[in-house]
């Protein structure tokens, strides 16, 4: 319950809405907020005032950018403007993390939804043929560390490309980057058992970068981030770098065929494209067999 303190504290009231309660600051001007004042920015919310100004400072490439994406860099999709499939996402994987956590019954599952080449291959390896493993490994993690920072590396970076992107071409942003990432792995390191979203999330920061260079956004920050992530790759063991560099590459394919087929003329073309990089994905995959044979 709000208590007499909280309620005479006014800076804890919407500014433009005096009788309106609410916990969050423009990011700018640091002044309370209520939803319907809020425009969700690349961190945190802005005001309608400090957007006004944002916009005014635009240049005319950000400005032609911002028009040709449709609503706006960061404007939200679907209704009540919520990252839905980023949050369905977080659910499944939490929720299988949890189960194998579960002594017996989570070293199965794990067991059941890694990836690994010879599940691929049953030529070479003797094993069953199992091909959807490319796709559930995305969904298993190492522990609770791993499980931990990868969903809370989801949950910051499906804040701002599900909202700019659209529920369907994020999720085939996540799904087909985690592919790359599972056949990177088979290509270059058969053998190796593979879990967790890495290659996906490699593959939308990749798409963050390009997206947002494209739109005249300030990308350093992500640029700093993915190159730190991506060396750790390489300077720790245990770590399956392959599906990194995998992730990243399909992801930025992937931003270029949205970046080149965002008119909605152009929206057949963009399923054509992105049908295509998913059947050469999983051409690679094939080629495999006789590649390692």
């Amino acid at each position: 319950m709000t208590n007499p303190e909280f309620t005479s504290n006014r800076d804890n009231f919407c500014y433009r809405h005096p009788d309106r309660q609410s916990f969050v600051l423009c990011q700018r001007c640091m002044r309370t907020i209520c939803p319907e004042c809020q425009t969700q920015g690349p961190v945190g919310v802005i005001c309608p005032e400090c957007m006004k100004e944002q916009r005014k400072a635009e240049s005319p490439a950000q400005r032609r950018a911002r028009r040709a994406w449709g609503r706006g860099p960061v404007a939200m999709t679907g209704r009540g403007g919520r990252p839905v499939v980023t949050y369905v996402l977080l659910a499944i994987t939490t929720a299988i993390g949890l189960l194998q956590l579960l002594p017996g019954v989570g070293a199965q599952i794990t067991s059941t939804l890694l990836f690994n080449a010879v599940y691929l291959y049953p030529d070479l390896s003797g094993f069953p043929f199992e091909p959807w493993r490319l796709l559930t490994s995305v969904f298993v993690h190492g522990g609770i560390l791993h499980l931990g920072l990868n969903m809370l590396a989801l949950w910051m970076l499906g804040q701002t490309l599900e909202p700019m992107l659209g529920r369907g071409r994020y999720l085939a942003l996540y799904l087909i980057s985690g592919l790359g990432g599972s056949v990177a792995v088979a290509l270059m390191a058969p053998g190796t058992s593979t879990v967790g979203a890495s290659g996906a999330l490699f593959g939308m920061m990749a798409a963050l970068l390009i997206i947002g260079r494209h739109i005249g956004a300030n990308v350093t920050g992500i640029l700093v981030v993915l190159a730190i992530n991506f060396a750790y790759g390489f300077i720790v063991s245990g770590i399956a770098w392959q599906a990194h560099l995998g992730g990243l590459i399909v992801g930025a394919l992937i931003a270029l065929i949205y970046i080149n087929t965002k008119r909605r003329d152009q929206r057949t073309w963009q399923v054509v494209l992105l049908s295509v990089l998913t059947v050469l994905v999983l051409g690679l995959a094939v080629a495999g067999n006789w590649i390692l044979a």
